[in-house]
């Protein structure tokens, strides 16, 4: 008989829907449960699958001639009869099919990578919006290096590379665990000045792209590669406020 756990959290772990207590809990249970186990890999699987299949096609040329002459065609009759219900729904079944076309032309034309790069952003400033409400910031409140990376033993399978940067204006606040993309990652709380910093650490996953910058929802991030390890730091601070801790992150 299916394990409980894979229906009633296996989807909503891989989907990021559960908190980062209910990610935690539920990736202990993996542990020792093989059925949960082989299901979600069965999942991850198939989402990476599906995320290699490079499920986009680009039209062909002759499509899009093809459409622009037969509108350019239509607009030259003169003089110009009384349009058919039936001509209006093909032009604009034509107008849309164009502009389809076009958007996903466009798309296709944004790196790959850039655009994985701006959905885990995405996702990592949701966290640090949630994070930002009363009781959410840290796990373990701790301006300790000392104290607060012990903490994640045993609830993570990695160490996150933890420093305290108050000589250099970014104090560490804590820590805690938080969900992005699916998957739970470390997050190391900064303050500078007045404002948070949330830097979230995962292992180097060989889909993971966090390298790149940018603002979303009036957020600033900044992501890259370290040591194995995929790190986003997220606040309102400037922009060079998050590089110059990213510096500091690097040389320590």
């Amino acid at each position: 008989m299916p394990c409980d756990q894979t229906q009633n959290q296996l989807h909503g772990y891989l989907d990021g829907e559960l908190d980062a207590l209910g990610a935690a809990n539920f990736e202990k249970h993996l542990e020792t449960c093989p059925d949960c186990k082989q299901s979600l890999s069965a999942e991850q699987s198939l989402h990476r699958s599906i995320q290699q299949a490079g499920l986009y096609e680009r039209a062909p040329e002759s499509l899009r001639r093809n459409l622009i002459g037969n509108l350019a065609a239509r607009s030259e009759v003169k003089p110009f009869p009384a349009p058919r219900v039936s001509s209006w729904r093909w032009l604009a079944a034509a107008a849309v099919l164009l502009l389809t076309v076009l958007v996903g032309w466009q798309q296709l034309q944004r790196p790959r990578g850039l655009r994985g790069a701006q959905f885990m952003a995405a996702s990592l400033v949701d966290a640090h919006l949630r994070s930002l409400q009363p009781g959410h910031l840290t796990d373990v409140e701790s301006t300790d290096q000392h104290t607060v990376k012990p903490w994640f033993d045993g609830r993570i399978d990695f160490a996150p590379p933890v420093r305290d940067f108050a000589s250099d204006g970014f104090p560490l606040l804590g820590g805690r665990l938080d969900v992005a993309g699916g998957r739970t990652v470390a997050a190391l709380v900064y303050a500078r000045r007045k404002h948070i910093i949330n830097v979230f650490v995962e292992k180097a996953q060989p889909e993971s792209n966090w390298n790149g910058a940018g603002e979303s929802q009036g957020y600033h991030w900044l992501a890259w590669q370290q040591d194995g390890f995929s790190i986003c730091a997220v606040s309102d601070v400037a922009a060079t406020d998050l590089e110059q801790l990213r510096k500091l992150i690097s040389e320590n």
